[in-house]
């Protein structure tokens, strides 16, 4: 008799950080390697599933799913952004859970916590962009935010650009600064870490690279503060005035088509007649896959927006769950014993 049990693992956060899935690198390659599946035609990308439940704090649950036709993968990240949690609860503004399933038989392979996943991608693709576009003998990194994103994007930039040595920090308190700075003097021993007390213009003024990863609605980086040669990358919404991207030579998206129909400052450019297609230099997947060049002169100014592709997700989630099976972590869940009518207990169970 066929056995219909149905099995998949459950990985926590712990489970997925003990066995080395904080790996920047192995980040970048998963991502890297989707970008060019992507481009070969090997991934299903529907459209997200927004449900946005306050207009003003853009509280909201995404539901993104992707398919790798070519691993014989689907997933899905379920993740929730609510933006006010930090400073009305003290809690984190973003959680996240990945399902992942194998499509010979559609069924589950893994249950994953989905927000290191989440935060990871943001952070690698930055790396991927810094690795094509900054300049490689950059020393100095200025960040506005302090948050999840502005740490990982610190430990994404110094894997992808290694000559980083010093990093400047400006966040909305001193005690935020401070603690970004305990977090991070632990990983990146080799980089000085300094606060800006607040003072935006002192954390990114003339720095080599430049992150600004807040939730904040509103212009904070200046044009003014961009030198030659600067690579940015713009995480979050709208977070620079639009002089910024007037003055960069090269404008590169995650993915032009998607950025310009969100509310980032490119996306606002454009609704505003600001910003036109043919202003768009590249997507990345052009530049990964040689279509395009990278940086061509120290000189240039360089503007990246990322607003997320969930198949990078799905492939960074699959390049964990690999790991963390192979490293023996997780836990056996069981979706199903048997069919619904094979239950011999069911008649007990039934309510009619």
């Amino acid at each position: 008799m066929l056995s219909h049990q149905i099995h998949c693992q459950y990985f926590s956060q712990e489970d997925l950080l003990a066995s080395g899935c904080l790996d920047v690198r192995m980040a970048m390659q998963a991502a890297e390697d989707a970008l060019k599946s992507f481009s070969q035609g090997e991934v299903i990308f529907p459209d997200k599933i927004v449900q946005i439940f306050d207009d003003d704090t853009q509280e909201r649950i995404n539901c993104l799913p992707a398919t790798f036709k070519n691993h014989k993968i689907c997933g899905v990240k379920w993740v929730s952004v609510f933006p006010p949690n930090p400073l009305k609860h003290g809690i984190q503004n973003l959680s996240a859970v990945i399902i992942l399933s194998e499509i010979e038989h559609g069924f589950p392979i893994a249950f994953m916590e989905g927000t290191l996943c989440s935060n990871l991608r943001v952070g690698a693709m930055g790396a991927i962009a810094a690795k094509y576009l900054a300049r490689t003998d950059s020393k100095t990194i200025g960040l506005i935010g302090a948050g999840e994103q502005a740490k990982m994007h610190l430990t994404a930039m110094k894997t992808a650009v290694p000559s980083l040595r010093d990093c400047r920090v400006a966040a909305k308190t001193e005690a935020e600064e401070e603690q970004f700075i305990r977090e991070m003097s632990l990983i990146l021993q080799d980089v000085k870490i300094v606060g800006a007390r607040t003072n935006l213009q002192e954390a990114v003024d003339g720095a080599d690279v430049i992150v600004t990863a807040t939730s904040a609605q509103e212009p904070l980086l200046k044009a003014a503060w961009v030198k030659l040669g600067a690579f940015y990358s713009h995480v979050g919404g709208w977070e620079d005035e639009y002089r910024v991207a007037k003055i960069c030579d090269k404008i590169v998206c995650d993915d032009w088509e998607t950025v310009k129909h969100r509310t980032q400052t490119l996306s606002r450019m454009y609704k505003d007649g600001e910003l036109k297609d043919e202003d768009i230099y590249a997507n990345l997947v052009e530049i990964v896959t040689g279509d395009k060049l990278g940086r061509e002169s120290p000189d240039e100014r360089i503007y990246f927006n990322a607003v997320g592709l969930a198949y990078t997700d799905i492939a960074i989630a699959y390049a964990m769950f690999q790991r963390a099976s192979q490293a023996g972590f997780g836990q056996d869940l069981r979706i199903q014993k048997e069919m619904i009518f094979e239950h011999a207990h069911l008649r007990n169970w039934v309510r009619l």
